[in-house]
């Protein structure tokens, strides 16, 4: 299909660029999706985080260089990007269990990564149960951070978001500011190219804040929207078989807006909840 043949030539891309310094920004516009989107698509479908991915590829084709040329390791260092010796032997034996400079002796094992490509395959045995709507632009109130480009960095950031406004009293505060549809608290992740990425943690409301809190406007948008309960757990595995099993046979890809999660009854054990995905129809 040819959502999975532009997902498998940003991999091209990857591939035929793995010497140089790798901009997420040209494979992500290969796959016609904002960078925050190709990186989350590539770790729900590859199961590893995309650096992880271009790491392995590096080190798998540096170990094809150390056991077949006459480089030096410094060389094959800087040919995959390492200036630091020091660097380029932890990366090493990160991936392969041991030095460089042991591999040049010969009769070590060594691990191999090829590389990945996509295709469909028969899932969705389990609903989902979703609805497209168009909604107008609204204001969201409430406490932002920055994030990282590279999504997998910001694994701790969000939690501690969480548990920050959970102690003190950020929480509270918003429920008793919110006015508007959607009518939760929210999880903003505001991922487009054209700004600061920042996630917020927020809700809907037409209230004035004080100076502890920040606003932003969602864009007027379609949205895929998808319903679920129970976990933290849950909502994450929701969001990978949007990406993995709806999103390739839906007739959309992704739009330029923020991902949205709506805590409606927000208990971390038995929670309800919806996510927001903005789409376009191809």
């Amino acid at each position: 299909m040819e959502w999975i043949e532009k997902l498998n030539n940003a991999i091209n891309y990857i591939e035929e660029h793995l010497t140089e310094e790798i901009d997420y920004n040209q494979p992500a516009a290969i796959a016609c999706c904002s960078t925050y989107h190709f990186q989350r698509m590539f770790a729900y479908m590859a199961n590893v985080p995309l650096s992880e991915y271009i790491r392995r590829r590096r080190m798998s084709l540096a170990a094809v260089d150390l056991l077949s040329s006459e480089e030096k390791i410094v060389e094959v260092a800087l040919k995959y990007g390492y200036t630091s010796p020091t660097a380029f032997n932890r990366a090493f034996k990160t991936i392969h269990g041991v030095a460089p400079s042991l591999v040049k002796e010969g009769g070590i094992e060594l691990r191999a990564y090829p590389p990945i490509s996509f295709k469909i395959t028969i899932t969705g045995v389990a609903e989902m149960n979703y609805r497209i709507e168009q909604k107008q632009a609204f204001r969201i109130i409430g406490t932002g951070q920055p994030l990282y480009k590279e999504i997998e960095k910001n694994f701790e950031i969000v939690p501690q978001m969480w548990q920050k406004a959970a102690t003190d009293g950020t929480i509270p505060k918003l429920a008793a500011m919110m006015d508007h549809q959607p009518m939760g608290l929210l999880g903003v992740s505001v991922c487009n190219n054209a700004e600061e990425w920042k996630y917020f943690i927020a809700v809907a409301s037409t209230q004035d804040i004080d100076d502890s809190l920040t606003e932003y406007q969602i864009p007027a948008s379609t949205w895929a929207i998808f319903s679920g309960s129970g976990t933290s757990q849950s909502i994450q595995d929701l969001e990978r078989r949007i990406v993995t099993e709806w999103l390739p046979t839906s007739g959309y890809e992704y739009g330029n807006a923020p991902d949205i999660e709506v805590y409606i009854h927000a208990d971390p054990q038995n929670a309800q909840y919806e996510v927001w995905i903005p789409v376009i129809k191809k």
